[in-house]
């Protein structure tokens, strides 16, 4: 078992999950590899999602998830495999998606399925990531009438809570 790859394959998954959370587009478009390919499936979108390229997953990520979309992700529970210069992963995944704009909550869960290729410069990166959900379910904000976000490094905490202070 090469313990240190899949370390080096738990740090590139969560730093994806942080560069997405964080909108860092320069440094997530490193996690991946040039020829990489996603599978977002996910009702929110009403379809299956298939992404081929770096630049069109963060292409994509970038244009979706702007500053009135604030996103939290996890994944956990990883069950990686090495073989030589690849690997395959499966993790536990969950999220929650705030569209202050659309005034709604999204949560869910899904396992992630990824594969992982070691770069010429000795780098793990994703070479394929997607999932399918287990469950989703949206709120609204106007059902919460108590709901107020007191920071977010985006946007005005008014912008999800209307008569705030």
């Amino acid at each position: 078992m090469d313990l240190a790859a899949i370390e080096e394959i738990r740090q590139v998954k969560h730093c994806y999950l942080r560069c997405v959370d964080l909108k860092l587009w320069d440094e997530l478009a490193g996690t991946f590899t040039p020829d990489a390919t996603a599978d977002y499936g996910t009702p929110a979108l009403g379809k299956p999602l298939r992404l081929a390229g770096r630049e069109q997953i963060v292409a994509f990520l970038r244009d979706k998830l702007g500053p009135d979309i604030i996103t939290v992700h996890f994944a956990s529970q990883p069950e990686i495999i090495v073989d030589g210069g690849t690997a395959t992963g499966t993790w536990a995944f969950q999220d929650t998606v705030i569209a202050t704009t659309y005034r709604v909550v999204i949560t869910g869960a899904a396992f992630y399925e990824d594969r992982y290729a070691r770069g010429d410069d000795g780098r793990w990166r994703i070479a394929h990531t997607g999932y399918v959900r287990t469950y989703e379910a949206t709120m609204s904000l106007d059902d919460l009438p108590s709901f107020r976000i007191t920071a977010n490094r985006w946007a005005a905490p008014a912008a999800a809570s209307p008569g705030a202070p």
